[in-house]
């Protein structure tokens, strides 16, 4: 049949034409926007963990430290100041955000893309080039900004870009690109700590410009995507476009749906007062609670302040570096069975087991630091065997978050919003995400000081509550057209009841409750 679609088995249209190099190779260069909100991730707490850098910026926990020598090994790093250096970056992205959003429906993903690599260059050459603090949390939020125009507009990009049948695996594509850029900034702390002189840091904030020319270039030579040139209103160009990915000159009949849906979505002037409506409660309450749950995982403890982390349960500076770096290679590999697997087994499959994972190995771990710290922390790691077994504890639940809450919370809900209130769901996604990474970055180190051993269980009761949420809440989407998704809700025992009637596909609306009903 030529250029047409036809119906798959789950009741969804498949267009023709096949995956090409070109689309393959445009969503990796795409995907690189993640490299640069991981590679920040990945370096600012091995920075915070250098010593040179602490006495240059941070003198007075330099001091504390030292002081903790014998003492409070949970209070070593609890400074406000020093977490507003790791935090800015994130409320600067939650402002980004909006802006980005913005910025992407006007100019199109691939402008938005620049915007974000250019802010963000800037602000590596102020960081690496800082003589005062101001300097450094200036520098901070220009990265920030980066991130927030990164986060918008390469997951949309990705979306529109790819094939609906690999949509999943290129898509976790941006995140694979996170991970990667996390291990790679663990890597270049632990190498930047050995140089003599102690101006490592510098070098290590410097790097940041790496991905950020990466990204920039690489969205000089992206094109953009047939729906970004549709709203602006380019209708030809737009489809010349559709024909090059898809590698066919008959694409009719997914080119007029395009057309449909960018018709659509002109016709809705409030996404913001849509999204509000009941019969969208069900998408409104997944994409505020995911981004919220994923960060109270306490992932982002792991994450920016693994070297710190390390070194406040008495790891030596090398080997807190070190330790960070084999955390870092757990994450990119677990990504990895995240792609392979979410697609055959189900978004709902590893939210659920990586829950279970995430909550034994986090009480396993505080467990083990009150046996060796007590409760006023004047204990210390015995190094050896105890120190392999709590490495080997944090890389379980590295590798339970990796594959289903990292991936999985920006995937699930960039697939669950119908196309009119979708940028609105998004955005709502985002910014909460970024809101609650700036206050648990911001209070981390207060909490450890405070809470001692019991933060872990603080966590885990969090990890236990967000999996039985998944469980009776979340229909599984796997294989479920985007177009057909109210099906899956109608089905559901408790969101069936906002979903008009009229919302789901009418012809086959007993048929769609059956075969949803077996899924949820």
């Amino acid at each position: 049949m030529a250029g047409g679609g036809f119906v798959s088995q789950s009741g969804g249209k498949v267009y023709e034409g096949g995956v090409n190099a070109f689309v393959v190779i445009t969503c990796m260069v795409a995907a690189m926007g993640g490299l640069i909100f991981g590679y920040d991730l990945g370096i600012s707490g091995g920075v915070t963990s250098m010593e040179t850098f602490l006495k240059q910026f941070f003198p007075s926990v330099y001091e504390q430290q030292e002081k903790a020598a014998g003492g409070n090994q949970y209070c070593k790093f609890d400074s406000q100041l020093l977490t507003l250096f790791t935090s800015s970056l994130y409320l600067a992205a939650l402002f980004a955000s909006f802006f980005a959003s913005i910025v992407t429906r006007a100019f199109g993903r691939k402008m938005s893309m620049l915007v974000g690599g250019l802010v963000f260059l800037l602000g590596s050459i102020l960081n690496g080039a800082a003589v005062n603090v101001e300097m450094l949390i200036i520098g901070r939020l220009l990265l920030g900004f980066g991130v927030g125009f990164a986060n918008q507009s390469v997951p949309v990009y990705l979306s529109e870009m790819a094939p609906a049948k690999i949509r999943g695996a290129l898509n976790i594509g941006f995140q694979m690109a996170i991970t990667i850029g996390i291990f790679v900034a663990n890597l270049i702390n632990y190498g930047t700590a050995q140089i003599k002189g102690g101006w490592g840091w510098r070098l290590s904030l410097a790097l940041a410009a790496v991905p950020a020319i990466m990204m920039s270039v690489g969205a000089l030579f992206l094109p953009d995507t047939p729906n970004s040139i549709l709203e602006r209103g380019n209708t030809e160009k737009a489809k010349q476009m559709l024909k090059k990915i898809r590698g066919l000159d008959d694409v009719d009949e997914e080119f007029q749906d395009l057309v449909d849906a960018c018709e659509a979505a002109k016709r809705v002037q409030h996404p913001w007062k849509n999204i509000m409506q009941p019969r969208y409660r069900p998408q409104l309450v997944i994409c505020m609670f995911i981004p919220f749950f994923q960060q109270l995982t306490g992932i982002n403890v792991i994450t920016f302040y693994a070297p710190v982390l390390y070194k406040t349960l008495g790891f030596g500076d090398s080997a807190s570096l070190m330790s960070a770096v084999i955390s870092g290679a757990v994450n990119v590999v677990a990504t990895i069975v995240s792609i392979v697997t979410v697609d055959r087994f189900g978004r709902k499959f590893l939210f659920l087991e990586g829950g279970i994972q995430m909550f034994i190995s986090q009480i396993a771990v505080g467990l083990m630091i009150w046996k060796n710290f007590g409760v006023n922390g004047e204990g210390s790691m015995s190094g050896g065997k105890e120190a392999d077994i709590l490495l080997f504890l944090i890389c379980v639940y590295v590798a339970g978050f990796a594959w289903s809450w990292g991936p999985l919370g920006w995937l699930v809900p960039s697939e669950i919003c119908p196309l009119e209130i979708r940028s609105a769901g998004q955005a709502i996604n985002v910014s909460v995400n970024m809101l609650l990474t700036f206050f648990i970055g911001q209070l981390f180190l207060s909490m450890l000081c405070h809470m001692k051993f019991g933060l872990f269980f603080f966590f885990a009761g969090f990890v236990a509550v967000m999996t039985v949420f998944i469980h009776f809440f979340l229909p599984e989407t796997k294989n479920v057209p985007i177009e057909e998704m109210n099906g899956a809700w109608k089905a559901h025992w408790f969101w069936g009841k906002f979903i008009p009637d009229d919302a789901v596909i009418g012809h086959h609306h007993a048929s769609n409750v059956e075969l949803y009903g077996k899924v949820v």
